[in-house]
């Protein structure tokens, strides 16, 4: 599965990145913000886009619905440093498959979501 890593904190996403490549994911690249995760959804059209709620530029959120746009069949999961239902219904009435707070990622959480 081709995952790509959306989230502005280099080590987050380094900590994902070994988290994922040690259970056999590929990822595929990174992005710092909203725009930049678009245009690399768009060049190495993932899978899986592992995505941060709390964006610097755009929301999390917003990023989900243009990414569905892009491709229906992308599989969306919204990450957070906060709970889920700090959000309140957006997580529901989003594009995503799901959410998963950042201290309980795994790659069991991400498979449950995505159909691995």
């Amino acid at each position: 599965m081709r995952v790509l890593i959306v989230d502005d904190h280099p080590s987050f996403r380094a900590s994902a990145r070994t988290l994922l490549e040690s259970e056999g994911f590929e990822v595929v690249g990174e992005a710092e913000d909203g725009a930049t995760a678009v245009r690399a959804a768009e060049k190495l059209q993932p899978d899986v886009v592992l995505l941060d709620v709390q964006l610097p530029d755009v929301d999390g959120f917003e990023v989900a619905e243009q990414l569905a746009r892009l491709d229906s069949s992308l599989r969306i999961v919204l990450t957070s440093s906060r709970d889920r239902c700090d959000y309140g219904a957006c997580v529901a009435e989003s594009s995503a498959s799901g959410f998963v707070p950042k201290a309980d990622l795994s790659v069991e959480a991400i498979s449950a979501l995505v159909g691995s």
